[in-house]
């Protein structure tokens, strides 16, 4: 009898295994729990999507912040968030280490958003006098490529300065103490950084275009699509009405920013801008900057960053 309750007992378990690996592998009925999932979003202290969760706009969202575009690319890479947003080098360095996402939307430029931080005190009037000097910056941010094109407007390389690779938390007080001569850097960092003795030597204005991307998982987009497009739309339509309104955008951002109103405002009257459709326009930007990247060997090898461009909803930003 106990040999009959054991072999009933190892039945059940067999068969509980089986079921188990028939859901692994999926199924109509896997596939629908995985679509009652949450959207995860990845979201940095600025831009519109800051703004969707400071207004609890998109309730149904799980949110994960992050202080860079580069922190968040490897987020997507470690499969625990769906869609974020970032500059312009970040999905490039991304791209390059073997990250799999798609760029599914995009701004309008925002040059003005990024600029090289000098204190008054160093007589520097143009970027060409930094030659010889250090420049701090975040590695893989979009401050990146405006580091590439300023060398290139001042006839120099990157022999002629001392790059310091450093994230925005360690940036700031480097800067601050004197122990580099020159901080490349976004809002709103940019906008907190600019206190009495700082001045802006120069911003991108004329240089890059310093757009935002919309990134998303491949795994997103076939199994959230429907999330998906609800939540770009609430995106777009919370941007839409951040520049609307913008001092009730500043007032509602600044607690999530936790930064000054006053400083909120200032960044944001300049780096918010409308969201916007990607193309083959698009795709054909971004690629030229991912060359750039590869020439200067910034990135081990070229990539093909224009084939991730995927225009599926391209509407909802239009």
């Amino acid at each position: 009898m106990r040999r009959s309750v054991m072999k009933r007992l190892v039945l059940a378990l067999v068969l509980a295994a089986v079921s188990g690996a028939l859901t692994a592998c999926g199924g109509d009925d896997a596939a629908a729990a995985g679509d009652g999932d949450p959207l995860r979003v990845g979201y940095q202290r600025f831009g519109g999507l800051a703004l969707v969760k400071a207004r609890a706009a998109a309730p149904d969202v799980t949110w994960s912040l992050f202080e860079s575009g580069p922190a968040l690319t490897e987020a997507l890479k470690a499969g625990s968030i769906d869609v974020g947003q970032t500059g312009e080098a970040p999905p490039i360095f991304a791209a390059a280490g073997k990250t799999d996402f798609r760029i599914i939307g995009t701004s309008q430029p925002i040059p003005q958003g990024e600029a090289v931080l000098v204190k008054e005190k160093s007589g520097f009037t143009s970027f060409a006098d930094l030659k010889g000097r250090t420049v701090a910056l975040n590695k893989g941010s979009n401050v990146h490529w405006l580091l590439v094109k300023l060398l290139e407007a001042n006839k120099m390389t990157l022999d002629d300065i001392t790059v310091k690779y450093l994230k925005p938390a360690e940036g700031r007080p480097a800067f601050d103490n004197d122990q580099v001569d020159a901080w490349i850097i976004w809002d709103p960092y940019f906008a907190l950084a600019e206190q009495p003795g700082v001045k802006v030597l120069v911003d991108a204005s004329n240089l890059v275009n310093n757009r935002e991307y919309i990134l998303a998982a491949p795994d997103a987009l076939t199994g959230k699509g429907t999330q998906l497009e609800s939540f770009l739309r609430t995106y777009r339509e919370t941007t839409d009405w951040g520049i609307a309104n913008p001092e009730e955008r500043a007032r509602v951002l600044a607690p999530e920013l936790k930064i000054d109103e006053a400083v909120t405002a200032r960044a944001l009257s300049r780096s918010a801008k409308p969201l916007a459709p990607v193309d083959a326009t698009i795709g054909a930007e971004i690629q030229t900057i991912a060359d750039g990247f590869a020439k200067l060997e910034l990135i081990p090898e070229p990539v093909d960053i224009k084939s991730r461009v995927d225009e599926t909803y391209a509407d909802v930003f239009r």
